[in-house]
C-alpha cells in the first residue's frame, strides 16, 4: 500500500461503543430455515455450466463464510460500491443508524471471487444465505452477476442492492456517508471498523478503490475533529 491509510485503528476505538443486539425491527418478516432452503433451491435452478463463484467485494474477503477451491481477481462491470443500505442493526441503531455498503448499478467493481467446492456447495451457500439476508424481502438481493475473473468471462453470485427494500437510499453525498461512518455502531461493530477492514483487504489484494479510500479519509477526519 502506497499511501498511510488515515483511519487507524486507534481512531475507529473511538466509535466503537458496547450495543446489545435487539433483534429483528417489529413488524418484519425473516426468513425461516424452510425459507432459506427454498429460496437457495430456487435461486440454484439458474445456476450455469462449470464452476460456481461466488463474487466478493467486501466484508466476504476479510470475513470469508467458506473456504474457496480456488480465489481469482474479478472485475464486475456494470456495478459499484456504493453504501446505499441503511441498518438499523448490525452496525446500527434506531437512534443512530448505519449504513452498510453493497454494489449497485453504475461503473465497475474490482473485486476477487470464491471458487465454492462442488461436494460442499449447498452447506456452503446455505451458510452465505443465512449471514447476507435477514429480512423478506431482502436487503442484500443474490443474483448472477457477469464476472471478469482472471481475464475469463463467468457468472458469479452477487449480492446486489435491492432498490425496492425499504431500507434502499441509493447514492448518498459522501459527506453524508461519511458523517453516519463516522458515529454509527452496533452490536457488530462500526460502520468506521467496517470501512477501515475493507479498505485494508482490498489493498493487500492489489485492489485500490478511489471511492473507499476518499471515504476513509474522510471519516477520518471527523473523527479527529470530534474526539480531538
Amino acid at each position: 500500500m502506497g499511501e498511510t491509510l488515515r483511519l487507524t485503528a486507534e481512531l475507529v476505538k473511538q466509535v466503537h461503543r458496547e450495543v446489545p443486539d435487539t433483534g429483528p425491527s417489529a413488524g418484519s418478516i425473516v426468513f425461516s430455515d424452510a425459507d432459506y432452503d427454498a429460496y437457495l433451491a430456487d435461486f440454484l435452478e439458474g445456476k450455469p455450466d462449470g464452476p460456481l463463484y461466488v463474487f466478493c467485494y467486501g466484508s466476504l474477503i476479510w470475513k470469508p463464510v467458506f473456504k474457496p477451491v480456488a480465489t481469482v481477481p474479478a472485475v464486475a462491470t456494470g456495478w459499484q460500491r456504493s453504501f446505499c443500505l441503511k441498518v438499523v442493526r448490525f452496525r446500527g441503531t434506531f437512534d443512530r443508524p448505519g449504513l452498510m455498503m453493497q454494489i449497485d448499478r453504475g461503473n465497475q467493481c474490482e473485486g476477487l471471487v470464491q471458487q465454492v467446492a462442488p461436494g460442499g456447495a449447498w452447506a456452503d451457500l446455505a451458510k452465505l444465505w443465512r449471514r447476507e439476508m435477514t429480512n423478506k424481502p431482502p436487503s442484500n438481493l443474490p443474483r448472477w452477476i457477469d464476472v471478469d475473473a482472471g481475464g475469463v468471462a463467468t457468472k458469479a453470485i452477487a449480492f446486489t442492492a435491492n432498490p425496492d427494500s425499504p431500507l434502499y437510499v441509493g447514492e448518498l453525498a459522501v459527506e453524508e456517508t461519511a458523517q453516519t461512518l463516522s458515529i454509527a455502531c452496533g452490536h457488530w461493530g462500526s460502520g468506521a471498523e467496517y470501512l477501515r477492514q475493507t479498505v485494508l483487504s482490498l489493498e493487500a489484494a492489489g485492489i485500490h478503490d478511489p471511492y473507499l479510500w476518499g471515504l476513509q479519509e474522510r471519516v477520518a477526519a471527523l473523527i479527529k475533529a470530534r474526539t480531538g
